[in-house]
């Protein structure tokens, strides 16, 4: 691992080299605020694979397990405020073309982040799959609660994007569906095996092609999601720097790698990059 003053010193002079960049932001970038992240340094899962699109549709009892193990772990997420690893990426917003982040928290935003592009997705938002209602996940709860007080009393350990480690009896559990037309409800954010919306990559891929160099933080990018804008990047002759620690799947290909603390070596290289700035 890099120290991470090292590593904010090569970052700002990367950004200084390369004024306009495209930044893709992951679940490392999360982990200060309390969310817990997939992946270990070694890109592996840490814990059981998160729900399959078609299973959520297809399947009463997983719909049953998710929205009851989402009454313990959504509280995680919903209460998670920004960490200073967020707002050193606001405050470089005017070095950057756009903000795409793989997060599904929202807290880029809470920090002040103006040009951001969720890419799977926001978790406080819930989707009919049949009407295209939409309303907060914070309702969809309070009305999961009424219709299940008995699940309101477990505790567990939380995992990523509102989940939680729970293993108890779900068979008993009433699923909220949708008030208008009694559909499937749905967090709006893309589950494994779905796909991102074309509009939101190319929003990502245009502002790519208008940058100078791609900056990727706190991912993995083992998902193809995050990962294509890599690809395309070595394609079109763009740089890519990763601050991440561990392994990424850009790792063949990147120019620069940064195996180092997160927010740390953000916060080297915004004060280094505001001491430089001209008066």
């Amino acid at each position: 691992m890099m120290a991470p003053d090292l590593a904010g010193e090569q970052l700002a002079e990367f950004l200084q080299q390369h004024p306009k960049v495209m930044v893709l932001s992951g679940a490392g970038v999360s982990t200060d605020s309390g969310i817990p992240d997939y992946r270990d340094q070694k890109g592996e899962w840490k814990r059981r694979q998160p729900v399959q699109h078609q299973e959520f549709l297809g399947s009463e009892p997983i719909r049953q397990r998710y929205w009851a193990r989402s009454l313990v772990g959504w509280l995680v997420v919903s209460r998670a405020r920004p960490n200073p690893a967020h707002y050193h990426l606001a405050d470089l917003e005017s070095r950057t073309s756009l903000l795409v982040t793989q997060n599904v928290d929202r807290l880029h935003q809470k920090a002040g982040s103006q040009r951001v592009v969720d890419l799977h997705g926001r978790a406080d938002r819930v989707i009919c799959m049949d009407c295209g209602y939409l309303c907060t996940r914070d309702q969809v709860h309070e009305w999961s609660g009424e219709m299940n007080p008995d699940y309101l009393g477990f505790s567990a350990s939380a995992a990523p994007d509102g989940d939680a480690d729970l293993s108890v009896d779900f068979s008993g559990f009433r699923v909220v569906n949708c008030p208008c037309c009694d559909g499937i409800l749905k967090p709006d954010v893309v589950f494994f095996g779905d796909y991102v919306p074309k509009q939101r990559v190319d929003t990502g891929l245009n502002a790519l092609r208008e940058s100078d160099a791609l900056l990727v933080v706190g991912s993995s990018l083992m998902v193809y999601s995050g990962y294509r804008f890599c690809r395309y990047a070595r394609e079109w002759g763009k740089p890519i720097v990763t601050l991440n620690l561990g392994k990424t799947r850009a790792d063949p290909i990147v120019d620069l790698k940064l195996n180092a603390p997160v927010t740390q070596s953000l916060a080297r290289s915004l004060a280094l990059l505001q001491s430089s700035a001209p008066a």
